[in-house]
């Protein structure tokens, strides 16, 4: 059964939107904060970011970014975050119950290289409960970057045959069912790897957040 996303009434508003003055800096405020370094080696690899090995299923997470003529993007920052094993984020802000993994912060990042490609490994993440009576479905959160900071989207992808999925209303939000489909990884049946293709514009655009 999928219901229409209406939002958590303990999370809705009760008094009308107030504007406020654009900020360019607030993109900065959305996702992991990795530093002026460059991108390392070993920051696609989520699974060795710590001393000791994190807990839950390893899988990869593999694709290509690509324009509406389904050429590759080449050289595009890609980052991820996403909630432990149990379903945890590593933040200050996630009252989650489920336990920190020491061994796992849960974010990463790449360039994607002269075909568009990108690659990640990481641990799957669990679900999370976002009221006494929802959870949110396994989700890992994407945000590519264009040729400056300020160009930016978000979005994120979800597994193939997750049961949540058709309750979930973040998920349900998109409400064009071929948009959805495209926000849903495909399963390697060879191993415990998933493939996920990122549109960036046109008819077949991969649903994003919002630009930055």
């Amino acid at each position: 059964m999928t219901v229409p996303y209406s939002g958590i009434p303990g999370r809705q508003p009760h008094h009308p939107p107030v504007l406020l003055p654009c900020d360019p800096e607030a993109a900065e405020l959305t996702g992991p904060v990795f530093g002026p370094a460059a991108v390392g080696p070993s920051d696609h690899d989520l699974t060795r970011r710590h001393t000791g090995e994190p807990l839950g299923e390893r899988i990869t997470v593999s694709g290509r970014i690509l324009d509406r003529r389904g050429r590759p993007v080449r050289g595009q920052l890609v980052e991820i975050w996403q909630a432990n094993a149990a379903g945890r984020y590593a933040h200050p802000a996630d009252r989650n119950p489920a336990p920190l993994d020491p061994n796992f912060t849960g974010t990463g990042r790449c360039l994607t290289d002269d075909e568009g490609r990108y690659r990640f490994t990481t641990v799957r993440p669990g679900a999370y409960p976002v009221d006494a009576t929802a959870w949110r479905p396994a989700h890992i959160h994407f945000s590519l970057f264009g040729t400056t900071f300020a160009q930016r989207l978000v979005t994120q992808m979800y597994f193939p045959g997750d049961p949540l999925l058709d309750r979930d209303g973040i998920h349900h939000a998109v409400r064009d069912p071929a948009a959805r489909a495209r926000l849903i990884a495909a399963r390697d049946p060879a191993g415990p790897a998933y493939h996920w293709d990122v549109v960036l514009d046109g008819p077949c655009a991969t649903w994003t957040e919002g630009t930055r």
